[in-house]
């Protein structure tokens, strides 16, 4: 998953297990197949080697001889590292000065998008469907679809959104946990998760296709190799695990796919630091 623009989602992960960027950035830290650590270490961390730069933003930091004083200082390393995550942001594309232009002229620019990308924006808005998932800013809705795609050999069951539901719901870190800094009222999608079911196994979040040529592999578990065998897997829909998947054959030509690809490569443009976001600080 990008960080870029990632501020303005909901929930985090593939699975969507966390509902803020600071409960997210903790994850890692304590996964064993990740950072590996405890609290109680990382607290003691910071009160060796940053001692004064977490009580200059924190106020003064807890006597570390209990869980909770450590937990606190574990969640602010969160807080931290989730506010500057909020200050990074994708940077104008060649798409972006394309729209930018058109709109500016209402005209279809001649000399930013060239041939092969322009057919691939037709397909992306038209046959290819592309805009059902991937549209907005972002160029994704947020949202947790089953896609149909194959699971990684050698690695445990994933079932995907099916259990980060209760996982977030029951998340010790959540938005409405005692260590959120969020109001109540800001915490509505809690509310509307509905209970794991069928639509929900093996869903995953879609991505941003902002540089997305730049990001393989691709899917949850870096199942394909290129961004030409993911169009590939959604232009024939193949039979999926468990037998449910939500794609249909396209029937795209091997010109319109790398039309596609063509102009999936027009949507790089790097990444920028920006003032921090005034929402979803929770």
């Amino acid at each position: 998953m990008p960080i870029a623009g990632v501020a303005h989602l909901p929930f985090l992960f593939w699975d969507g297990r966390k509902d803020s960027l600071w409960a997210q950035a903790l994850g890692p830290l304590e996964s064993p197949v990740e950072h590996g650590g405890d609290r109680a270490q990382y607290a003691n961390v910071i009160a060796r080697h940053y001692r004064r730069e977490y009580q200059r933003v924190f106020g003064p930091l807890p006597q570390l001889q209990s869980r909770e004083a450590a937990t606190k200082v574990f969640v602010n390393i969160g807080k931290a590292i989730a506010a500057y995550e909020r200050t990074i942001q994708p940077a104008p594309s060649r798409f972006d000065r394309f729209a930018a232009e058109w709109k500016r002229t209402g005209a279809i620019p001649k000399d930013i998008l060239d041939g092969q990308e322009l057919a691939g924006l037709a397909l992306f808005q038209g046959k290819a469907n592309c805009t059902q998932c991937h549209n907005g800013p972002l160029l994704t809705n947020g949202e947790f679809h089953n896609t149909g795609v194959p699971a990684r050999k050698g690695m445990p069951e994933d079932r995907g959104r099916f259990t980060a539901i209760a996982a977030v719901k029951s998340d010790e870190f959540n938005c409405r946990s005692r260590w959120s800094d969020a109001d109540p009222r800001e915490c509505r999608e809690l509310d509307f998760l509905a209970p794991a079911a069928a639509a929900n196994e093996r869903a995953y979040k879609v991505p941003s296709l902002r540089d997305v040529a730049g990001r393989a592999p691709y899917m949850h578990a870096g199942q394909f190799a290129t961004l030409r065998e993911v169009l590939d897997h959604y232009n024939r829909a193949p039979a999926a695990p468990g037998g449910h998947t939500e794609l249909k054959p396209l029937g795209l030509t091997a010109d319109e796919l790398g039309q596609l690809e063509a102009f999936l490569h027009t949507l790089s443009g790097g990444v920028s630091a920006t003032a921090a976001l005034p929402r979803r600080r929770r």
